[in-house]
């Protein structure tokens, strides 16, 4: 279990994805690995969440190395809490589902930051723009 409380004090990325082991959530997981480093040396946790179960994020994991936590919510409820979760537009049509979304948490637990509909590809870059790590 993980929970905002327990990360008072630090600033938090926590990014909402699709689906485990897709090709744009892959993207998107492997960049955020990549900028780990960089991210964590400015202060910043970062956590995905997305509605898979347990064993396919463990499994997300070791196929491409992940460094920071996955988190389960299979029924939703963080993912609408924040937003993340509802109607978009998918190939044309109107679907419920995940909303490729970002939230930048500051060390009190508010959001300083949220980006809906994000591009997984450039997103990560883009967003250590927008906080002065380039």
């Amino acid at each position: 279990m993980v929970t905002l409380s327990s990360l008072r004090g630090r600033k938090v990325v926590l990014y909402a994805y699709p689906r485990a082991m897709t090709p744009g959530c892959t993207k998107e997981a492997c960049d955020f690995r990549d900028s780990l480093a960089s991210l964590q040396a400015a202060g910043y946790a970062v956590l995905g969440i997305s509605p898979d179960e347990t064993e396919g994020l463990a499994k997300f994991v070791e196929r491409d190395g992940l460094t920071f936590p996955l988190l389960s919510d299979p029924e939703h409820k963080v993912l609408e809490e924040y937003g993340a979760y509802g109607e978009k537009k998918n190939y044309g049509r109107t679907v419920q589902g995940v909303i490729r979304s970002t939230f930048v948490i500051d060390e009190d637990g508010e959001i300083e930051l949220a980006q809906y509909n994000v591009k997984a590809t450039g997103h990560v870059a883009r967003l250590k723009k927008q906080l002065g790590l380039d």
